[in-house]
């Protein structure tokens, strides 16, 4: 079968590689879609924290189900799945939290992904489709992961929570963070980032990290107090840094976006707010319900931040342009099948 490999940082060779074969536990799938996150684009360019190469990249995946062992799973099903590989065992699986296993495998990033025909997957991360759309079924791990960090966040009714970084992910926190009826502030330095946010989503507060008076913007939104929550979706050092910055006394800050450097803080600044400090990874199967759910409501339409559509052949070409600004990239898919 045919397969996209990333082999080192800049470069994609087509090959041939093996078709899986059946395993007990496991279930073989046909990739009809897979959506390009941050992470493919990061390791492409070089610049994904632990990373290691060759790698088939892609995690993000729309499926046809050709072989399972998986209960209430039938041959022919159009599936999604968890693809976090975890050990059910460990002191995190043990208390419920797969998302963050001691020997987490992620597909595409820790092991090989789904660039490729036909992938072998744990029966366990199987999840129905429920008759979403090939397209947007691929978009529902990084809404998942958006509303797992919305979960860790838990705002309130009509608090403040201000979304930095209106990438993917962003987006997806934006969109729980509406659907939890919290007033969401979005800021980025893209201003074409801000005006889909505005646009598309009715984003009502939108603030460039640029402007030099980007806090004073914040205190006016909020009433001279600051958003109680604040989610990171950049992954940038100096975005996170600057966070600490918008957070109001009592409030909470959530760690989204990942970065391998250390995090500097004003222990006094933090102390005094009494403020809250967590990370948000991956995303459980109660994230990937509740976005189905969402979509199947019509609380949240993910068709609309599909940008780019090409077909698996012409990735090796395309995929270098996603990289610049000027292409304005929101959301690639890959067709396959």
């Amino acid at each position: 079968m045919n397969a996209l490999i990333c082999t080192i940082p800049g470069n994609f060779e087509y090959k041939k590689i093996a078709e899986p074969v059946p395993a007990p536990g496991n279930s073989i799938i046909k990739i009809k879609r897979v959506g390009v996150c941050g992470t493919d684009l990061h390791a492409y360019e070089g610049t994904q924290p632990y990373f290691s190469y060759p790698r088939i990249l892609g995690h993000e995946i729309a499926a046809e189900i050709v072989q399972t062992d998986a209960p209430g799973f039938s041959k022919s099903d159009i599936v999604t799945l968890i693809p976090y590989f975890n050990c059910g065992k460990c002191v995190a699986c043990r208390n419920g939290k797969p998302n963050c296993c001691v020997s987490l495998k992620v597909s595409g990033v820790h092991i090989d992904g789904a660039m490729v025909e036909y992938l072998s997957v744990p029966s366990y991360s199987l999840v129905h489709s429920k008759n979403i759309s090939s397209n947007v079924l691929a978009l529902v791990e990084p809404l998942a992961i958006g509303a797992h960090g919305i979960r860790r966040a838990n705002p309130k009714e009509d608090e403040f929570v201000l979304v930095i970084g209106a990438g993917p992910i962003g987006l997806g926190v934006m969109e729980f963070a509406k659907i939890a009826g919290a007033r969401v502030i979005a800021m980025d330095v893209n201003k074409t980032r801000l005006q889909f946010c505005g646009n598309e989503m009715g984003i009502e507060y939108l603030v460039d990290a640029t402007s030099p008076d980007h806090i004073e913007k914040l205190m006016e939104i909020t009433n001279g107090e600051m958003p109680t929550v604040v989610l990171d979706a950049t992954g940038n050092l100096k975005a996170i840094q600057n966070g600490f910055n918008y957070l109001a006394h009592g409030g909470r800050y959530v760690l989204v976006g990942l970065q391998k450097e250390n995090i500097s803080i004003s222990h006094p600044e933090f102390h005094k707010r009494e403020a809250t400090l967590m990370s948000s990874r991956n995303a459980t199967r109660e994230d990937f319900e509740k976005v189905i759910s969402s979509i199947s409501e019509k609380k949240i339409d993910p068709a609309k931040f599909i940008t780019h559509q090409v077909a698996f052949e012409k990735v090796r070409d395309e995929f270098p342009k996603w990289l610049k600004p000027e292409t304005k990239v929101i959301k690639a898919i890959i067709e396959i099948n």
